[in-house]
Formats: structure tokens, sequence, C-alpha cells
């Protein structure tokens, strides 16, 4: 990921996930492996998101974004920022004990992580009950869209959004223009 595309990002757009799939747990580097390109079956999702929300005044019919490129990918990730609030990989399933055991001591990190991120967006991909509690937004008013998405304003025109995950088993056109419309309507 790139510092510097990052900061020069109109919307900077923050994805808090639980952990790296890696049952071998190998030597994790989160920017090397969205610079090279990450994995299709998440990080597709999360492109489409990032162009949804990027061109939230349009909408993008489907055939636009149904097919993406490795290139589309690296070139796409490299203006987000990614948490993993888990930071050792683990499976395809979370153990959510281990989870939750590992980010409540790693909170105070991943809070100054996060805090030096500043997002004006952050969509939490399936984390949002955890992520609230680790980075103290429990006390924060939440508030649903009228199709059921919660999300909170965490500093002026600064959103924490509780989503899903972006590989969740369901078609992709529902998760990307779910929170497209969820973000619409948080913006009007």
């Amino acid at each position: 990921m790139s510092e510097q595309d990052y900061l020069n990002s109109d919307i900077k757009i923050c994805i808090v996930l639980k952990e790296v799939n890696d049952p071998d747990g190998g030597g994790w580097d989160l920017r090397e492996f969205l610079a090279n390109g990450a994995r299709p079956q998440t990080w597709n999702n999360i492109v489409r998101w990032v162009r949804g929300i990027r061109n939230i005044e349009c909408d993008i019919p489907w055939k636009d974004l149904e097919h993406i490129s490795e290139e589309e990918r690296k070139s796409t990730l490299k203006s987000i920022c990614a948490i993993n609030l888990k930071k050792t990989p683990g499976t395809h399933t979370t153990d959510t004990a281990s989870l939750n055991k590992v980010a409540n001591e790693d909170s105070n990190y991943i809070e100054r992580q996060f805090l030096l991120y500043n997002p004006d967006i952050t969509i939490c991909g399936g984390t949002g009950d955890l992520f609230k509690g680790i980075a103290g937004f429990c006390e924060f008013e939440w508030k649903r869209t009228n199709r059921g998405v919660w999300w909170c304003e965490r500093a002026p025109k600064k959103y924490v959004i509780a989503y899903c995950h972006p590989e969740a088993r369901v078609d992709n056109p529902l998760i990307v223009y779910g929170l497209i419309d969820a973000i619409r309507e948080i913006y009007s």
C-alpha cells in the first residue's frame, strides 16, 4: 500500500478485517500481499466498494464492476488502508474466541494504528462489534440505515460502518450494492 496514494485520496478508506487466511502461518506482511494483488476472492469486492464509494454520485452498473483485473486490484488497493484485528494468520473460518482474546490484548496497538490512519470511512468487514469495543466506539450513537446497516459518526464526516465480510456467502452484487446504498444514505 502507498502512504502517498492514501494521503492523496479524496476519501480515505479503511477496511477492518479479522485475520489473514493462512493455515501454514507464514511470515505475513499485509502491505506486500496487497501490493502484489491480494486474493481476488476477498479483495475484488473491496475494489468494487472503493470504486463505488469514490463515485458515490454515480450508479455504476454491475457489468462495469463484475470483472476486476489483478492490475486494477493493485492500483486501487494501494490507495486504502487495511487492518487485521489479529496480526497472526488463521484459517478460512476464524476461531472467534482466539480472535477476541488477541484483539482485546492488542487493543491499544489497534486503536493507535487506527488513529494514525484517521480514515473518512471505516468498513468493518464482519468485525463491527469487536472493533467498536476495541476502538472505543461503544459510547457513540450507532444508527441504522433504512436497510439495516449499522454505522456511527466518530468525528465530523468520519464514519464507521459495521458491514459483512467482503467474501460473505452472498452474491457479490448484493455485498457491493448493499454497502454503496448504505453509504449514499449516510452521506445524504
